[in-house]
């Protein structure tokens, strides 16, 4: 991979990771700015944060579509790193070329690195389809910054897993607000140099001040996510290393489990090179600025081990978060119909088995896990598809604990308080 080229294609991305926007029913909140300082190559940077509290009741955007008709010419896709492929980083990997040929429907994408900034570029609109998490899906439906889904107008539709056609994540009081693409697991990332024969069991090597197996203390050479969400995974370890706390939902956290959720974030501040939310920068951290492990997707740690680097990665004994990702459809998408079209050609079995092969992810549509020859025998099997039931899938907290407890630590307390963990505070 040629890093100059990369940085390049990079410069373009927003470090808008931390940006959420109003979304609100009714009258909006009155938002909350924070100035933040963050340490961008070595140069403090002051960003401004805004922040609003999450939504709760659904912002009614009227009934979906009835009929699709001729393309519009193009299609705007906000996705993730990686998720909308055309074969730049390898032909084998192009699931737009045909479908442009297919239906007139040119495609373009912009990266978001977070779930907020996914947020944020929904509500400034101009797109039509967003390749929206757990934590992202239900803010955008109660913001009504989306629309219904008739799933009608999907052919498809009846081919996906069974537990992902109504998933609470973008199905709300029988409506549907997009179409499963893909799910996996946030995965530990590491340099099989420094581990050699000794590969982490445990999330603890990047929340513990510890010696790794070359001898060398891990501080400065771990990672963490630059996103609120991230909360989540210092809650997963709490439960396994701090059973007495009783957390059993790192989503649904009282107010004593989120305090101390928060101070081994600070602890874990102390060891952190970096807090990355861009994919590709982590990967060239790991190339080339000796970072020794990390929470990541299988999506780096895929292309790194493909380009000969010593990289491989697991999930740790303590189990993990993970995203059920949702397309869904702006509320005043400018090409509707070449949204609908390109949320059934989403739905194919090639394109889903590919893309799985990919990012290492599990398909939605599980057809795809036979006779694809980029993801082969046993491929779903390897991405988890057999452990669905035990990832912790991204959600967005509120204060309903899910249960019969009303005290939990909503999300817009989830972003201030990370950011002033990230902030040194």
């Amino acid at each position: 991979m040629n890093t100059k080229m990369l940085h390049h294609a990079l410069a373009a991305l927003t470090l808008a990771s931390l940006l959420l926007a109003a979304c609100g029913t009714g009258p909006t909140p009155t938002p909350q700015t924070v100035e933040v300082t963050r340490v961008v190559e070595g140069t403090p940077v002051v960003e401004t944060v805004i922040i609003t509290a999450t939504p709760e009741p659904v912002v009614e955007t009227g009934g979906p579509m009835t009929e699709v008709g001729e393309g519009e010419g193009e299609v705007a896709i906000v996705a993730w790193a990686g998720y909308i492929e055309r074969g730049d980083t390898d032909p084998n990997y192009d699931w737009v070329t045909q479908f442009e040929a297919d239906t007139g429907c040119k495609v373009t994408v912009k990266t978001a690195a977070t779930s907020d900034e996914m947020v944020a570029l929904m509500n400034e609109g101009g797109f039509d389809l967003v390749t929206a998490s757990g934590d992202a899906s239900n803010r955008l439906i109660a913001g009504g910054r989306v629309q219904e889904v008739n799933i009608d107008l999907i052919p498809s539709y009846g081919t996906v897993d069974e537990r992902l056609q109504n998933a609470p994540w973008h199905t709300v009081d029988g409506k549907h607000y997009g179409v499963p693409y893909q799910s996996g697991s946030n995965v530990l990332m590491y340099n099989t140099e420094v581990f050699g024969d000794e590969p982490p069991t445990s999330w603890s090597v990047v929340f513990e001040e510890t010696t790794l197996p070359d001898g060398q203390s891990n501080k400065g050479r771990v990672q963490a996510y630059d996103g609120p969400i991230y909360v989540a995974d210092a809650a997963l370890y709490l439960a396994s290393a701090r059973p007495e706390l009783g957390i059993t939902d790192p989503y649904a956290l009282n107010r004593d489990q989120f305090n101390a959720a928060l101070d081994l974030l600070r602890q874990q501040r102390a060891l952190v090179g970096r807090y990355w939310h861009d994919a590709f920068i982590q990967m060239d951290d790991f190339t080339n600025e000796g970072v020794a492990a990390s929470g990541s997707w299988p999506f780096q740690a895929n292309l790194l081990a493909f380009g000969g680097a010593p990289i491989a990665y697991v999930v740790p004994e303590e189990g993990a978060t993970g995203w059920a990702d949702t397309t869904m459809m702006h509320v005043d998408a400018p090409h509707p119909n070449c949204a609908y079209k390109w949320m059934e050609w989403s739905l194919n079995p090639k394109l889903q088995g590919d893309l799985a092969a990919w990012f290492q992810t599990i398909p939605a549509v599980l057809a795809a896990c036979e006779g694809n020859a980029l993801l082969g025998e046993g491929g779903c099997e390897a991405n988890g598809l057999n452990s669905f039931d035990q990832i912790k899938w991204w959600r967005t907290p509120t204060s309903d604990c899910g249960d019969d407890r009303t005290d939990c630590v909503p999300y817009h307390e989830w972003v201030t308080n990370y950011i002033a963990v990230i902030g040194g505070r």
